[in-house]
């Protein structure tokens, strides 16, 4: 696929990734920054621009014999000293540049520029992505609106270096607590330390066997880990309960019954009557799909690299819904969520021709 790389850019996409970056959009705080979005893209005529909450939705309606789906969310993580744009030549700075305010960019610019495409198009906007995935913005369409986000595929704007991330591994939060029996620090035999009981269920979680299948050529990783220990009474006083928060990606050749039943074969030997284990998050994941014919011609014809996606991310939303999705945008996903969150104009104007492409030629 000729991308155009001699053909002139519409504006500049690393100013207009810095104005969206100075709007602050934690999560549940979007309102502000959805505004803005409504403010540019509803008097374009060649789109029909629908509110729902705090998601946004704008659509042609060409009667083209396809629909691709270009979406992102619009919440950031908490700032960590890196509230605001701060650009250096090339480089922007600040919490969401990456993640994924450049892909946001690219979709307005496109939605700006682009009034007569070669399949009809739909932007999608929604909040609060970085949360429990039961506050879905995107869920939220899809359970109240599936109109709105129906299409033959989606193509998500998250951070993946210009190349294509396929699949998505699952995800899941379980609890487990475990009992003691408190007592004067000063005599901890005349109890049971909780928090003691915790050694062998970490050690049984650091050797816990992890899988790495390879799907449709891609190799995925799984993980299980420790992520919050809670216990303690006082200075003094031998702990009674002691809870430990664990998380586990899974590939998406798994079901969340299949990652469930994994957790628990690492942790119930350690459990005892009156002790609990409670799944409180879960997320499947999403086959590659790279058979897809529609997902075969967009990364074949740009000649794009495919990795696997070892997070969570909405294409396996999409793909509950039956429509084939890919990960697709500027930015390092290691570089999201820390204080050194960062995009570059190379991969801003990469990323904005290939979609570009993509829109004017078609599938």
């Amino acid at each position: 696929m000729a991308i155009g790389d001699d053909a002139a850019l519409p504006e500049d996409l690393l100013a207009l990734t810095a104005t969206l970056v100075d709007q602050p959009s934690e999560s549940r705080a979007e309102g502000p920054l959805v505004d803005w979005l409504e403010a540019e893209l509803r008097p374009l005529e060649h789109l029909e621009v629908t509110r729902v909450g705090d998601n946004l939705v704008a659509r042609s309606d060409l009667g083209r014999p396809q629909r691709v789906i270009l979406a992102g969310h619009t919440d950031t993580v908490p700032a960590n000293g890196n509230a605001g744009a701060r650009v250096d030549g090339d480089t922007l700075w600040g919490v969401g540049s990456t993640d994924m305010k450049g892909g946001l960019a690219i979709q307005v610019a496109l939605a700006r520029s682009l009034a007569v495409t070669a399949v009809d198009v739909t932007y999608v906007f929604y909040a609060r992505e970085e949360i429990a995935s039961a506050e879905s913005g995107l869920g939220e369409l899809f359970q109240t609106r599936p109109d709105l986000v129906a299409g033959d595929v989606a193509l998500i704007g998250e951070a993946t270096d210009g190349a294509v991330e396929a699949g998505c591994q699952g995800t899941m939060r379980a609890v487990l607590t475990l009992g003691g029996a408190r007592s004067h620090a000063a005599r901890p035999w005349m109890g049971r330390n909780a928090i003691h009981r915790l050694a062998p269920v970490l050690d049984a979680v650091v050797a816990a066997p992890v899988r790495r299948p390879i799907i449709d050529g891609l190799e995925f990783r799984e993980t299980l880990q420790a992520l919050d220990v809670r216990g303690g009474v006082a200075g003094n006083v031998i702990p009674d309960a002691v809870t430990l928060t664990l998380n586990h990606r899974f590939a998406p050749d798994r079901s969340p019954e299949e990652a469930e039943a994994f957790i628990r074969s690492v942790v119930d030997p350690f459990l005892e009557d009156g002790d609990g284990f409670v799944v409180t998050d879960a997320a499947p994941g999403a086959l590659p799909q790279l058979s897809n014919p529609l997902l075969a011609a967009f990364i074949g014809r740009a000649d794009l690299a495919v990795d696997a996606k070892l997070g969570w991310t909405d294409v396996a939303r999409f793909a509950e819904h039956g429509i084939p999705a890919v990960n697709f945008g500027p930015g390092s996903a290691v570089l999201a969520h820390t204080p050194e969150e960062r995009v570059e104009r190379a991969p801003l104007e990469w990323c904005f021709r290939v979609l570009r492409a993509l829109l004017t030629q078609g599938l």
